[in-house]
């Protein structure tokens, strides 16, 4: 039941990951990819919270959630591919802002997330 939970929700999560990226992004090789940066920050918000507040949550809910959901939403290995893609193409300083702003941003936003589910 708990494998088939993180299957759907990582379906979820992946569906909702494509629509934002779809949505924000300008294209897969060029520009400042906006909708993995929302993605990556939106997500670790989500997990600092959600991860407290589905404490006592079922196993399948909680992973289904943490795990799938937003395991499937997240996208580290975009945000490599997208950051090698910005040195690459001379935008240094872009490339440089995008790592920073994920990392930074990603951890302060997960920490926030915790400090909301009290």
């Amino acid at each position: 039941m708990t494998l088939l939970a993180v299957m759907i929700g990582g379906a979820v999560g992946s569906a909702l990951r494509f629509g934002l990226s779809v949505r924000l992004n300008p294209s897969p090789s060029a520009g400042f990819p906006l909708g993995t940066l929302v993605a990556n920050i939106g997500g670790c918000l989500l997990i600092g919270w959600l991860a407290a507040a589905l404490s006592n949550a079922s196993e399948p809910v909680r992973l289904g959630v943490l795990v799938g959901v937003l395991g499937g939403f997240t996208t580290f290995s975009s945000f490599g591919i997208e950051a090698i893609r910005l040195f690459q193409g001379g935008q240094t300083t872009a490339a440089i802002a995008y790592v920073a702003i994920s990392n930074v941003g990603g951890l302060v936003a997960a920490w926030m997330g915790t400090r909301i589910a009290g």
